[in-house]
């Protein structure tokens, strides 16, 4: 499991400046993939040495005093209930304020590292007016211009330094993890009780009722498996009470650490914005994917309702084209059996290895029946490929012109990839390096 460091603060301190500029991009995340365009307070940071978990948490509003005191106590609790490390940040600005003194008297009470970071200083003549930060008696005030990056390589190379080591038990290391996700109230914990065939977690129609994810362990047809049911994961608009933002933060942690991760959609609602949303968590942590379509008892079908249930998937899920579709009925039992036949299915492809030589026949055929566009008015082209890891399966592919790659022809690769070896259930991964001929 990644580190998450959380960002804690007063409101227009600068907080949501500095997770940006952590991030390495704006707020609003654009990526190309279709459906997976979205604005969160939380990102997967991988820009620095240690990739980790970063969450930008809501400012503490200053209503009224009592109101203060209650947002600022509930905002830190959660941080620190949820947070490896905590950064703290003020506004150099406006100096060391009454709300600042009371979140830093509660920092004082936790075992985690928290550092504390003086923002907006720009000048010279602002850290001559930092005399009231020093005032708190913590070990370093850290000083930065999150707009500016200054300050913000050393405060998180102290920062990496102090993550907690990762450590998987050797006898786990064979386990298939598989992750149940969806919105709230689509049936994934009476999903969970029905694959383990026992009441494990609290399954209940009022939406919300699963807060933290639990994991069971179990054995199916002589195999391991870690079966982790998450929190249902609400738009963020929809988030009315924090502890609900952190159980979301929690289910993408689960994600991270599955090789599984199962879907779930509910039949009799179809196929909404938010399911394509947290379907992409899934596909940008390079997770096998089975979609599980829920509570499919419930509808009156004719010869074509399951075709077009499909077509809607595959016309919302572009990018998850891969990813087997599973109708079933959580209560009932119906066709249940065969999640576990796919998560087998999938986890083959997703730990799939294939052998240099196949692999680039399969390269020189492609390009011969479809060559790549010109880049820069120069032919770009291929020499060799490897596959270099699994789960999912990636692989490098030397090219004269590696920027020269259009979108376009990677996905064409990749089609061509799964013609050849199959790759059902897993995303792929492709790495293109330069190399002159």
């Amino acid at each position: 499991m990644k580190p998450v460091v959380a960002i804690v603060g007063r409101p227009n301190v600068g907080k949501s400046t500095l997770f940006n500029r952590l991030y390495g991009r704006r707020k609003a995340i654009v990526d190309d993939m279709p459906g997976v365009t979205r604005d969160r307070n939380y990102a997967e940071v991988r820009r620095f040495d240690v990739p980790f978990t970063l969450i930008d948490t809501g400012g503490f509003e200053p209503a009224s005093s009592d109101r203060l005191l209650q947002q600022m106590r509930e905002q830190s609790r959660l941080a620190m209930e949820e947070a490896d490390v905590i950064l703290f940040v003020m506004d150099a600005r406006q100096g060391l304020t009454p709300a600042d003194r009371e979140v830093v008297d509660m920092l004082r009470k936790v075992e985690k590292p928290v550092f504390y970071c003086a923002n907006k200083v720009e000048s010279e003549k602002q850290l001559a007016d930092l005399s009231d930060f020093y005032a708190l008696g913590v070990d370093r005030i850290y000083h930065l211009s999150a707009e500016h990056n200054r300050g913000v390589d050393d405060l998180m190379e102290d920062v990496i330094a102090l993550f907690p080591k990762a450590d998987t038990p050797k006898d786990e290391d064979d386990l298939t993890r598989i992750a149940v996700v969806g919105r709230p109230n689509v049936g994934k914990s009476s999903l969970v009780n029905r694959l383990l065939g026992y009441e494990r977690v609290v399954a209940n129609p009022t939406a919300g009722t699963t807060r933290d994810s639990v994991d069971t362990h179990f054995t199916c047809h002589r195999k391991s498996y870690v079966l982790i049911d998450t929190a249902g994961i609400r738009r963020k608009g929809r988030i009315s009470l924090q502890i609900e933002t952190y159980s979301v933060v929690d289910a993408l942690r689960s994600i991270e650490r599955a090789d599984v991760v199962l879907i779930v959609l509910n039949a009799e609602e179809g196929v909404v914005e938010h399911d394509a949303k947290i379907a992409g968590y899934a596909y940008e942590a390079g997770k096998a994917c089975i979609f599980v379509v829920n509570k499919w008892d419930t509808l009156k079908k004719d010869n074509a309702t399951t075709g077009k249930f499909i077509d809607q998937i595959r016309i919302q899920f572009k990018y998850l084209s891969f990813a087997p579709i599973v109708f079933v009925s959580a209560l009932s039992g119906q066709r249940t059996g065969k999640i576990m036949a796919e998560v087998e299915n999938v986890m083959e492809q997703y730990t799939k290895r294939v052998s240099t030589s196949a692999l680039n026949k399969m390269l020189k055929e492609s390009v011969e029946l479809h060559h790549p566009p010109l880049a820069h008015g120069r032919r770009v082209k291929f020499y060799f490929a490897s596959q270099v890891g699994t789960k999912p399966p990636a692989f490098v592919l030397f090219t004269n012109s590696p920027e020269g790659i259009h979108f376009s022809y990677e996905r064409y690769l990749m089609n061509k990839l799964r013609e050849s070896f199959g790759f059902s259930g897993t995303p792929l991964r492709l790495l293109f390096k330069g190399r002159e001929a």
